[in-house]
């Protein structure tokens, strides 16, 4: 068919389009999403949470990602005859916070310079360093002509917004070389994450540790619950309101510390109960009758993706049980392949977290900021790919142990 028949349009709001449509371009070969495989080898594609409707609803709605917080929605559609074919999920940025790949040094640089790099274009999931597709494209159309048209669209957004740039960050490898023969410049990164090997149990995973790490995590897990803790994994109708108002405490007193202001609003986890609580594993700790700490995961198909963590009261090592070995119990526990447990931290290569590469590409309309970014991206990939390769080779895996060496 002519390319001219797809017609390309922006819209403010997710509430423009529905579920439906959203859906059926962003999961298109999941046709239920809580029917999860118990096998680790899904024939389904994997269904990502963080890509559906329901997710950018809650975080629309809630107030958490709207202008006034710095995060415009500019979702780009592609149509075929009128129907929705293609969607990126895309914000009008005025600033470069909750984004996970930092940019600051570029916005820095095209300032000094006098040029204005706010307002930008990010086409993400807001405030979520999760890996998945951005080019989203319903299972019955031509997927390279419809990813074209919204590669296109992105650029001729930038244009009509006066946006510095375009950014495509956590996206699969595939789009990331698809955007890369499109003209955008490649960026790589990485974070740390767990690979089920078909492990039986924990105590099967502990077995492929060499020992000094298998005896630091079994001490670890000892004394995170020594002080009376118990922890409790809630799924579904199990997350009550009060459990929420906790987590969102836990949530608000960390977020403080760490980024001056917290991004989600308490209403942003009421809606994710009321629409997603199937796709949610809330992890909490509890002592002497009330909740104590907190970590919300979101379950796909075939990962567990680690998001917030957060404490009103501090134990060793209870941050470790709650983030990542609860992370990987359940994981075992459901045949899931991956547990992607978010940004940075190094300290995760200890516990069986070994580096993942994460790709986003960028478009700069400025030339002489784009050659000076190009050489940059250039030098940093060869950085990333060197540190990633050290950083497996310092893990805890025994050699004889089976697990791959690279990512």
């Amino acid at each position: 068919m002519d390319s001219s028949e797809i017609t390309l349009e922006a819209v403010s709001s997710i509430g423009q389009i529905t579920a439906e449509e959203w859906d059926a371009c962003a999961n298109p070969e999941v046709a239920a999403p809580h029917s999860r495989s118990s096998s680790l080898d899904s024939f389904r594609a994997p269904y990502n949470p963080f890509v559906a409707h329901a997710f950018f609803s809650a975080a629309e709605a809630s107030g958490s990602a709207v202008p006034r917080t710095g995060w415009g929605p500019r979702h780009l559609i592609a149509r075929r005859d009128g129907a929705i074919a293609g969607i990126v999920p895309c914000y009008l940025k005025s600033h470069s916070q909750g984004e996970y790949v930092f940019d600051r040094g570029w916005a820095d640089a095209y300032e000094r310079a006098g040029g204005s790099y706010y307002p930008k274009l990010q086409a993400s999931v807001p405030f979520t360093p999760a890996a998945g597709p951005r080019l989203l494209v319903r299972n019955d159309v031509d997927p390279d002509e419809i990813r074209s048209a919204l590669a296109r669209g992105l650029v001729g957004l930038c244009q009509a917004t006066d946006a510095s740039s375009v950014h495509v960050t956590f996206a699969p490898e595939a789009e990331w070389k698809f955007l890369g023969s499109h003209g955008f410049l490649q960026r790589t990164d990485q974070q740390f994450h767990w690979r089920n090997q078909g492990y039986r149990n924990f105590d099967d995973f502990l077995a492929t540790l060499n020992s000094r790490h298998r005896k630091a995590i079994k001490r670890e897990r000892r004394e995170a619950v020594a002080n009376g803790i118990t922890i409790h994994a809630l799924n579904g109708s199990d997350i009550t309101g009060e459990a929420w108002d906790a987590f969102f405490a836990f949530y608000m007193e960390t977020g403080s510390r760490k980024w001056g202001r917290p991004y989600l609003t308490r209403s942003f986890f009421s809606l994710i109960g009321e629409t997603m609580a199937n796709d949610v594993l809330l992890v909490m700790a509890r002592r002497n009758d009330r909740w104590i700490a907190g970590a919300i995961n979101f379950i796909g198909s075939d990962t567990l993706f680690g998001r917030n963590w957060g404490a009103i009261e501090h134990h060793p090592f209870l941050h470790f049980e709650v983030c990542y070995y609860q992370a990987i119990d359940y994981a075992i526990a459901h045949g899931l392949k991956t547990v992607e447990a978010g940004a940075q931290g190094e300290h995760k290569i200890a516990r069986g977290y070994l580096p993942q590469t994460t790709y986003s590409a960028h478009f700069i309309a400025d030339p002489s900021l784009r050659h000076a970014i190009k050489d940059y991206l250039k030098r940093e990939r060869t950085y990333v790919a060197e540190m990633g390769r050290e950083l497996t080779e310092a893990g805890p895996f025994r050699k004889d142990s089976g697990v791959p060496d690279d990512d």
